[in-house]
Order: structure tokens, then C-alpha cells, then sequence
């Protein structure tokens, strides 16, 4: 074989790994594993770390499960929009049955290794894959209100990991699911915001009320208070075995406001660059927030 062969074969390799980071968000999938790692960490006494090692190897295949059908789906808006046009599928790099294989795949591999934890880690992992598959994905381009839908799957990583330590959806789950849950909110009519014009000609509705103006920039604001609430609440020890202290909750209270501030920004200037500012804050937020969580988890 000659040194351009070679070349060629490994040039080739490199594109095919490539798309498959893009099909199934390699990126994303890991802070869906983060969330779950911290949501376990939370809930334990003492880690064991094969049941930690197969909650993060059995996340990232249901998100890239999910992911993956995802683009199948939506494979034709996808070629209109800018930011994803280059994505395998619309390009024609990657067939839609090679896509489909590995979508099928990474369902079997994920939820039979989170079945392997205990079958109610299971359970919400195929929920997750179904409702971001065939609820969310569809109902993008006919209501608003497919942020609230999308928003059930995206929160279900961080109780996720409570569910695989204790084998139970309590009072503290539901608390690690709202906090993600509300979270979500700023965070994805942020992108909304950015992305209005792209979504648009893709006849995708990310707003609330599809529309670009003030109003939706109150929801923002409204949403992130909520989202500071719930995520504060743990202080009083109304969530079960999921409290921390009043300085954690001052700490968690100061994140929010700096996406609180964001929010206030971009509802007086409307400007791109505000929006951009406010979810990059959200992404910090529910990143430090979740450390802070487990930090303070191991200071009681």
C-alpha cells in the first residue's frame, strides 16, 4: 500500500469519526454525562465506581442515541439552516440507514447498560430518548411549546444519577429534575433568540409566542427567578436527604443573578449580544451549581 493510499485510508478514517462526533453531539453528551455524575455523587456515601463508570458510559449513549435520531429526522430543515447544513446527513456523507444503525444501536448499548444499574435508571433513560425523539423533535415546527417538552428530557440526566445510586425517584430526584428543568428555559430561548432568523427559515418555533421581542425576554426573566427558587430551596430542607448549607445557597443565589442581570440587559437592549452573554451565563450556572452541589454534599 502506498504512502497516498494511506494517507487517503486515514484521512477517511478521520472524516467518518468526525461525523460521528457531529451525529451524535460528542460535546453535549458529555455535560449530559456531568449532570449525571453529579446527580450520583449527590446521593452516595461512598462511590462506587463501576456503577459510576456505567451511569457516564450508559448517559452518553442514550444522548447519542437521541442526538442521532434527532438529524434523521430532521435531516431536510437541517440543509437550509446555516449552522447545521455541514452536519453528515444533509451533506450526504453519511447514509440515513448508517445513521439509523447507530441511533439503534445506542439505544440497545445504553439502556441495557443503565438496565445493569437498575431498571428504573432504565426507565428514564427511554423516556428521555422517547420524548426528545418523537415529541420534542416533531412538535419544533408547530408550537412554542416545544421548549416546555424538550425541557422534560433535558432535565432527566441530573435526577438520573440519583435514581442509579438509590434505585428511587423521591423527593430529592424531583428537585435535581426542577432545578434542571427550569433551567432550561433561559438557557434554550437564549439559542432562540440567536438563532431566530435560522429557526425561522427552517419554520421552527423556539420562542415563546414565536416572537423576538420584549415579551419573550420576560418569560427569560421570569423563568430564570424560578429556576434561582427552586434552586435555593434545598436550604430550608424541604427536599429529603438533598440540603445544603446557607452559604452554598447565597453562592447558588449570586450565579443566578448574574443570569438574572443578563436577562434584565437584553430586555432593555434586545440585542444579540446580550442573548449570547445569557447563555453562556446559563451554561456556567448549571456547570458551577452542580459542583458547588456536590462540593457542599461532602462538607456536611
Amino acid at each position: 500500500m502506498n504512502s497516498t493510499a494511506i494517507s487517503e485510508t486515514n484521512s477517511s478514517m478521520q472524516t467518518i469519526l468526525s461525523d460521528l462526533k457531529q451525529l451524535t453531539k460528542v460535546g453535549l453528551s458529555f455535560s449530559v454525562v456531568f449532570s449525571s455524575v453529579a446527580g450520583y455523587l449527590l446521593a452516595v456515601d461512598v462511590i462506587n465506581y463501576t456503577t459510576l463508570l456505567l451511569l457516564a458510559i450508559g448517559g452518553f449513549f442514550m444522548v447519542g442515541a437521541s442526538n442521532a435520531f434527532n438529524q434523521i429526522i430532521e435531516k431536510d430543515t437541517d440543509a437550509v439552516m446555516q449552522r447545521t447544513k455541514n452536519r453528515p446527513l444533509p451533506t450526504g456523507r453519511m447514509s440515513v440507514n448508517f445513521a439509523l444503525t447507530i441511533a439503534v444501536a445506542f439505544t440497545i448499548l445504553g439502556l441495557s447498560i443503565l438496565y445493569s444499574i437498575n431498571p428504573k435508571t432504565a426507565l428514564f433513560g427511554a423516556i428521555s430518548i422517547f420524548i426528545y425523539t418523537c415529541v420534542y423533535t416533531p412538535l419544533k415546527a408547530v408550537t412554542p411549546l416545544t421548549v416546555f417538552v424538550g425541557a422534560i428530557p433535558g432535565a432527566i440526566p441530573f435526577m438520573l444519577g440519583w435514581v442509579a445510586a438509590t434505585n428511587e425517584f423521591g423527593i430529592e430526584a424531583g428537585f435535581l429534575f426542577m432545578i434542571q428543568f427550569f433551567w432550561q428555559f433561559p438557557h434554550f430561548w437564549a439559542i432562540g433568540w440567536l438563532q431566530f432568523e435560522e429557526y425561522k427559515k427552517a419554520g421552527y418555533n423556539m420562542l415563546p409566542m414565536n416572537t423576538k421581542d420584549k415579551g419573550a425576554v420576560k418569560q427569560i426573566i421570569f423563568y430564570t427567578a424560578i429556576m434561582i427558587l427552586v434552586s435555593i430551596a434545598p436550604v430550608l430542607k424541604v427536599s429529603g436527604n438533598f440540603y445544603i448549607y446557607p452559604a452554598t445557597a447565597i453562592l447558588v443565589a449570586l450565579l443566578g443573578c448574574i443570569m438574572l442581570y443578563y436577562g434584565v440587559k437584553l430586555h432593555k437592549s434586545e440585542e444579540n449580544t446580550d442573548a449570547r452573554k445569557l447563555m453562556l451565563a446559563s451554561v456556567l450556572y448549571i456547570t458551577v451549581v452542580q459542583v458547588v452541589y456536590v462540593v457542599d454534599k461532602f462538607l456536611h
